[in-house]
């Protein structure tokens, strides 16, 4: 998570990858979903579960940055966490967390921590 923050912040588009983690929650892979522009991301279910299938996943985290440095979540991305979180749930994949990483440090929002999840 630490690479996918540091790499995040780095960002001048808006970015958004998922962690597949495996049973013990330990890492498998770290894909990158979509990459757009300043201000949003396209991001579609299918593609974001795709790689988490053929990685045999049992759980995923999901990041996306704010290029604009705002940390709270738009009303886009709480719409797209609900709709993937419906996804995971028909797939009987966790989702532990979504982040949204932003400011030049690395700051970041938890869905989990807000009580989003």
């Amino acid at each position: 998570v630490a690479r996918s923050f540091a790499y995040l912040a780095t960002r001048d588009r808006e970015e958004f990858v998922t962690l597949h983690l495996d049973k013990g929650n330990h890492p498998l892979c770290w894909d990158r979903v979509s990459m757009g522009s300043l201000s949003e991301a396209i991001v579609h279910p299918r593609e974001v579960f795709k790689t988490a299938l053929i990685s045999s996943a049992s759980a995923i985290i999901m990041i996306h940055n704010h290029p604009s440095g705002r940390g709270e979540p738009s009303p886009e991305d709480r719409c797209l966490t609900q709709k993937l979180l419906e996804a995971a749930k028909l797939l009987e994949i966790k989702v532990l967390d979504h982040l949204i990483i932003y400011g030049d440090e690395g700051q970041f929002f938890s869905f989990r921590e807000h009580g989003l999840l």
